[in-house]
C-alpha cells in the first residue's frame, strides 16, 4: 500500500514539474522577472530551467534513473530558491499575474521545503 502511495506521488509531482517546465515557456517574462536584474540571460535562463524541470520529471518516472534524478531534483529545488526569496523581497508577481500579494509571496516560500520532501519522499526506491 505504501508503495501504491509513494507511486501515485510521484507521478502527481512529475505532473506537476512537467506543467510547471511548461509554464517557464508560456509566462517566460514573468518567471523573468523573478531573477535579479544583475543575472544575465534571464529570458535564456529560464527557458533552460524549463527544459531542466520536464527532464526531471521524466527521469523520476523511469525506475532506472529515478535515484539520480531524485538527488538533482532536490539540489534544482534548493538551487532556485533564492529566486522565490528575491520575488518576495522585490515583490514581484507570479508568472501571469498583474500584481504582487505579499502575502502570498512570502506563503510561497514555505512551500519549497515541502517540494523538497515530496519529490525526496516520493522517488524513495523502497520496498514497501
Amino acid at each position: 500500500m505504501k508503495k501504491t502511495i509513494r507511486m501515485i506521488a510521484l507521478v502527481l509531482f512529475a505532473f506537476f514539474f512537467i506543467f510547471a517546465g511548461f509554464a517557464h515557456f508560456l509566462q517566460g517574462e514573468g518567471f523573468a522577472a523573478m531573477v535579479p536584474d544583475w543575472v544575465p540571460f534571464k529570458l535564456g535562463l529560464i527557458y533552460l530551467t524549463g527544459i531542466i524541470e520536464v527532464v526531471l520529471a521524466i527521469l523520476l518516472l523511469v525506475p532506472s534513473t529515478r535515484k539520480q534524478a531524485r538527488l538533482w531534483t532536490v539540489v534544482y529545488l534548493i538551487s532556485i530558491f533564492p529566486a522565490n526569496i528575491y520575488a518576495a523581497i522585490a515583490g514581484v508577481p507570479a508568472p501571469g499575474q498583474d500584481e504582487a500579494n505579499q502575502v502570498l509571496l512570502w506563503v510561497r516560500l514555505l512551500f519549497q521545503p515541502l517540494l523538497i520532501w515530496w519529490v525526496f519522499w516520493a522517488a524513495a526506491q523502497k520496498d514497501s
